[in-house]
């Protein structure tokens, strides 16, 4: 008995061992149409030197949801999709500044910090249907702007980007 006790504690420690040798995870990818392109400094890339991402992809990751007024509507607005700082993650990106850019070529600088210090949202809805390109789509970064006074300025709300197709990590 203490002989098949040892062997099941040396078969647990060499599986153990071999799993921590084992790289984690790739990023798969993308099957459907990217819809985002994260470049700069990605550690985890599945494009050449970039990490792509088409919707499925992002609604694979965890999901939140809140409703919050914008400067630019009149009602507040419920946005569903996963935390900014949960996209780099999957993208292992590393660096300081997000370099954001939009479809009709909007381009916003965002420090990396407010991805960490507030839930920005990479949102690919509002009141629950996805978001056309005509109205802010696909993807829309959205701080929560009722959470703190602060956010509720042109500072935050020019780092908005909606529209949004690139990050290049910087």
């Amino acid at each position: 008995m203490k002989h098949l006790f040892r062997q099941l504690i040396q078969a647990s420690f060499a599986a153990a061992l071999v799993g921590a040798m084992l790289p984690a995870a790739a990023l798969p990818p993308a099957k459907g149409k990217v819809i985002l392109t994260i470049s700069g400094k990605v550690g985890e890339k599945n494009a050449g030197a970039n990490a792509e991402f088409d919707l499925d992809m992002l609604e694979k990751l965890p999901q939140r949801t809140y409703t919050t007024q914008t400067p630019w509507d009149k009602q507040p607005i419920k946005f569903t999709g996963p935390l900014l700082r949960d996209v780099l993650a999957a993208a292992k990106a590393s660096g300081t500044t997000l370099k954001a850019a939009a479809l009709n070529d909007f381009k916003t600088d965002i420090p990396v910090q407010d991805a960490t210090k507030y839930d920005m949202l990479l949102a690919h809805k509002m009141n629950g249907e996805p978001i056309p390109v005509r109205t802010k789509g696909p993807l829309f970064i959205v701080y929560p702007y009722d959470t703190k006074q602060e956010l509720q300025n042109n500072t935050y709300y020019e780092r908005s980007a909606w529209q949004l197709k690139s990050i290049d990590v910087q």
